[in-house]
């Protein structure tokens, strides 16, 4: 089996963890949670999205977000889903950006309400507009595995986004079991064929918790050579649009499942479970 030395980890919680949260979460208690993620030794946090406020409320105070998170000198990502929010996040100042993409036609519209093939249009051109601002790229590739509408997500779905995201040239491409009903042998089988046919792309496995899996998912596809992450602090998270998904992979428990296995992190497990019981403060 392969071990590597050490694993890299995004922290999801501030943007993807709280997205599906009802009850909205100051500002400034947000703000407390990424300071707290940054003193952990986490070393890039995805910290707000320029969604439009009345699709994801809890993220309307993206550009005080993204104001803090520049004060604090951190490496962070902002999740910009069409060219508006790319010319806010512009504007703001944002160095590395992420679009989306599902792999599944119908949760594609349902949760951007529009085909895969407008989306990769628009993709195109503000993977332009990113590049011609020297933005750090990263295509999030959605439904991965199975759909909730549509079942099982072939590879040829899965690779016809990916192929897009780099051919334009994004830095790294997101492989997300978003409503988490992928196995071990499926992981490691996509995981080993999407590098070996794009050798040269970076890929991030990104799992959710729905039926207990991740954990074993994440040694399957650090099998398959895969040793970036990402994860969300106590396990926050879910997606609006796909029924049934529950948390993402906890970075608590995906740290401390690698410090056991000698896999490093850079990151400290007590100062990581204070983070994660302040974030379970502020949604309840």
């Amino acid at each position: 089996m392969y071990f590597p030395k050490m694993i890299e980890i995004t922290e999801v919680g501030p943007r993807d963890g709280l997205q599906n949260e009802a009850k909205f979460v100051p500002t400034a208690q947000k703000k407390q949670l990424i300071e707290q993620l940054v003193n952990t030794g986490v070393k890039r946090i995805e910290t707000a999205s320029f969604v439009h406020p009345k699709a994801v409320p809890q993220m309307a105070d993206a550009q005080e977000i993204v104001a803090f998170s520049k004060s604090l000198g951190i490496d962070f990502l902002v999740l910009t889903p069409n060219m508006k929010a790319l010319q806010l996040a512009l504007a703001a100042g944002v160095q590395q950006i992420a679009v989306f993409v599902g792999a599944s036609e119908t949760f594609n519209e349902r949760n951007i309400r529009r085909s895969i093939e407008d989306s990769l249009q628009e993709c195109a051109d503000m993977f332009q507009v990113a590049k011609q601002h020297n933005l750090f790229v990263r295509g999030y590739v959605s439904m991965c595995f199975s759909c909730p509408y549509e079942g099982a997500i072939s590879y040829e779905q899965v690779t016809r986004v990916v192929r897009h995201f780099a051919e334009h040239g994004v830095d790294e491409i997101s492989i997300g079991d978003t409503n988490g009903q992928a196995t071990p042998r499926m992981v490691y089988e996509r995981f080993a064929k999407l590098r070996e046919d794009f050798p040269s792309m970076k890929f991030i496995a990104h799992f959710h918790d729905t039926n207990g899996f991740a954990y074993a998912n994440t040694i399957a596809a650090l099998q398959a050579g895969i040793t970036a992450f990402d994860s969300s602090v106590g396990g926050l998270g879910g997606c609006p649009f796909s029924p049934g998904a529950t948390g993402n992979i906890s970075t608590n428990k995906l740290v401390e499942l690698m410090h056991k296995m000698d896999i490093a992190t850079g990151i400290d497990e007590e100062k990581l479970q204070l983070a994660s019981n302040f974030a379970h403060n502020i949604i309840m």
